[in-house]
């Protein structure tokens, strides 16, 4: 069981990796992909921070869920940890980011397309973003998935 010091540290890793990767990401395939506004893409990234935090920590019990899945089934794996990075970041992350798409007044086009491009970037964004959550996990002296 986890102390109440190590739950908020989790917490605490789990919103700061969540907040700065989906910023960063967020605002680059917004305006490179998605062809949204510069002005679209920062209000949708203001917006996503207060929701960032909200479904950070849901978030990481969340995926580690799936990586304790993936390791009882597929053993240490790095293919096994990395599919459940993927699929748990999509089946997460989509649907609250078409959410804060349509909150910040994109249109059905630009949602689906932005969503979609997410989708299939997240491929390579679920993956990178397990591993730059349990580095920050590191920073923080959090252990991952327990």
């Amino acid at each position: 069981m986890l102390s109440t010091g190590s739950r908020l540290r989790s917490a605490a890793a789990d919103t700061f990796a969540l907040v700065v990767y989906c910023f960063i990401i967020g605002m680059a395939i917004e305006i490179v992909i998605s062809g949204m506004t510069f002005q679209q893409s920062l209000s949708s990234r203001l917006v996503s921070i207060p929701v960032n935090i909200l479904i950070a920590w849901p978030y990481g019990v969340y995926r580690d869920a799936f990586i304790r899945f993936a390791r009882r089934y597929a053993g240490e794996r790095v293919w096994a940890r990395n599919m459940a990075d993927l699929l748990a970041y999509v089946s997460f992350q989509s649907p609250v980011y078409a959410i804060i798409l349509w909150a910040v007044g994109a249109d059905l086009e630009q949602i689906t397309t932005a969503v979609t491009s997410n989708a299939v970037v997240s491929m390579a964004m679920g993956v990178a973003y397990g591993y730059f959550l349990e580095y920050c996990r590191r920073l923080f002296r959090v252990a991952g998935y327990v």
